[in-house]
């Protein structure tokens, strides 16, 4: 029986597949250890992957080399592009999966991954040794000794199901929680907080009267998440939209008092922007109905995943509140909705790198750091399982800044601002995001995920080829003439896109142009003006990131610093000015007082 490893993951969530996957791909022996092997990366809540600016963090997943969107591309049963209506920075492609099959295809992928070891079982223990993880301990008693820990659990932190008054332990329904690990990190002395969140009742297809909803289809061209996947071959299905009513209003308001977010019964933060049908309906008490997706779990099943109703009333006031719905009014639940509140560890305890503070060599990925979501989850995965690895190798952490991925955007606002709500990722968090676009995240990243080993060659060689295509098409169409213009300035016009210049030149078309090379050089030619712009933002962002704090700088030690100011800073212990100036309660002088201290102390050392 093995039991050294270079890194081992704990809790096999979405964070957990995507961490090991990618330290074992750097050639680091791993073992992911998790509480039950047959939900590995299941979907616990919305069987469905992207979203709005979560569509980008997939993609950029993929773009490093991770897994979700190759996983999604052969198990989704409906794509679509949202938001085509607006400008490039906010579109974001979304697919619903068929939850089983997605769950099935990573787990064997996990297993048939090199270096990589799988095994069930609780983890109870984390043992550390002078500062360092040393090992950690299973259920079983066996000592699993590690060089780097990546702790992944999920809701399991002495998770807690609510639904009604009733009040079960457990990390989902059907799973234990993990109370002795949740006990070990607060040993630790981490500050531990409690989250909230919910899911809502599932119900039977065949009991919904699905003639009377709205249907909506998946996009006629659907676009893979994958930038290597080429078709996608999956059978496509609609879902369906409904709507809530005075009547299920009435029915919520009257039995309020039987929801445990309302009666003091959870005591934890629960998601703003995600809120029960409960508090929906208290916090607008003008709308007369809210929107409701029925989405299907997959092509083998009837069950139907409620989204829009998340809910922790009493099974009985689900029935009601359901069957107050139009086209659900015989419904059958098959599963009743419940909220769950957990442990979760304030994440400005962590490093940029996701390496914790105190504690050298344990890394902590996915909602254990306060965040919501798969995609969230997911990033966060192959960011610490990278690190991890490069820690190993005696290498700089890969650290991707705010103006290059909504990667970037998601941990800095993690390890620099905190959270006191779980954390959900939108493209209104990105200052940059004209430049982080869905469709560009394989020309932001793919060169990080190469250099790393997680893109294979075949993968770099295909990404060059486009790459020379854009740079061959962009020469062309500026130099090219039709009648006065350049193809260049036509393209410019609000009414043309690509395809009118390839009607107009007929030796453009010969250029055999793929349409995703079509789509680059279309957004960057019409929005260039923009894009120039937001790039002399990033130039001046640059310079505050690069100038650099030392380790050994005790901000408590600056008096000209106001006391409010010290103390976060000496909290967080940003690694730039830049990173300083994002801090809450450090305001700009603050910040100028900083750089004129720094600039003092490196010309005393210069003379030194």
């Amino acid at each position: 029986m093995r039991k050294d490893f270079d890194v081992i993951v704990i809790g096999g969530g979405h964070a957990g597949c995507e961490a090991a996957l990618a330290s074992a791909r750097m050639n680091q022996s791993t073992l992911l250890i998790t509480s039950n092997l047959d939900t590995i990366a299941q979907m616990s809540c919305n069987p469905a992957i992207g979203g709005l600016a979560k569509g980008q963090l997939v993609r950029e997943i993929d773009a490093l080399g991770g897994e979700m969107a190759k996983v999604i591309d052969k198990t989704g049963i409906q794509f679509r592009m949202l938001n085509t209506g607006k400008g490039p920075a906010v579109r974001s492609p979304r697919a619903q999966a068929d939850k089983k099959q997605y769950q099935f295809l990573m787990k064997r992928i996990l297993e048939e991954q090199a270096n990589l070891f799988i095994r069930q079982e609780m983890v109870d223990r984390i043992y550390v040794k002078n500062g360092r993880v040393e090992k950690v301990v299973g259920e079983s008693g066996i000592n699993y000794n590690a060089r780097t820990v990546i702790i992944t659990t999920g809701t399991f932190l002495d998770g807690k199901i609510h639904c009604g008054s009733s009040i079960t332990s457990g990390g989902r329904a059907g799973d234990p929680p993990s109370i002795e690990l949740s006990a070990c990190l607060k040993e630790l002395n981490f500050e531990i907080g409690r989250l909230k969140t919910g899911t809502p009742p599932r119900i039977n297809s065949n009991s919904v009267n699905l003639d009377r909803l709205q249907a909506q289809y998946p996009d006629e061209r659907p676009q893979p998440f994958s930038f290597s996947t080429l078709r996608l071959e999956s059978p496509q299905v609609p879902c369906y939209i409904t709507y809530t009513n005075k009547n299920t209003h009435d029915i919520i308001k009257k039995n309020i008092d039987k929801a445990p977010l309302y009666t003091g019964q959870i005591d934890a933060v629960g998601p703003r922007y995600c809120p029960s049908i409960e508090d929906k309906v208290f916090r607008f008490p003008d709308r007369e109905g809210h929107q409701l997706f029925l989405e299907p779990e997959g092509l083998e099943t009837h069950e139907m995943y409620c989204n829009g109703i998340s809910t922790s009333f009493p099974p009985e006031v689900q029935e009601e509140l359901v069957h107050s719905i139009n086209g659900m009014e015989s419904a059958h639940i098959t599963r009743y909705g419940y909220a769950i509140e957990y442990d979760f560890i304030s994440p400005t305890q962590l490093k940029p790198s996701l390496e914790t503070k105190s504690i050298e060599n344990l890394f902590l990925a996915g909602q254990i750091n306060g965040t919501s979501g798969y995609e969230e989850a997911a990033a966060q995965g192959i960011m610490a399982g990278i690190n991890a690895s490069l820690k190993l190798r005696g290498e700089n952490p890969l650290i991707l800044d705010r103006s290059e991925a909504y990667i970037g955007v998601l941990i800095d606002d993690l390890v620099t601002k905190g959270t006191k709500e779980p954390y959900r990722m939108f493209t209104s968090r990105a200052e940059y995001r004209l430049l982080l676009r869905h469709d560009n995240a394989n020309r932001r990243l793919t060169k990080y995920g190469y250099r790393l080993g997680l893109v294979s060659q075949e993968v770099w060689d295909d990404f060059c080829e486009k790459e020379e295509m854009i740079e061959k098409v962009n020469h062309y169409i500026r130099n090219r003439t039709n009648g006065n213009n350049t193809l260049l300035k036509i393209l410019r016009r609000p009414d043309c896109d690509f395809n009118h210049l390839l009607e107009l030149d007929k030796t453009l078309k010969e250029f055999n142009i793929p349409e995703t090379v079509q789509q680059q050089i279309e957004i960057e030619n019409k929005y260039e003006g923009y894009i120039q712009r937001q790039q002399a933002q990033i130039d001046k962002f640059k310079k505050m990131e690069n100038y650099h704090i030392p380790d050994w700088l005790a901000f408590e030690r600056i008096p000209e610093i106001r006391i409010e100011a010290r103390q976060k800073l000496s909290n967080i212990n940003p690694t730039s000015l830049g990173q300083a100036s994002r801090i809450s309660g450090v305001s700009p002088s603050d910040i100028t007082v900083l750089m004129l201290y720094l600039e003092g102390k490196r010309k005393i050392l210069a003379k030194e």
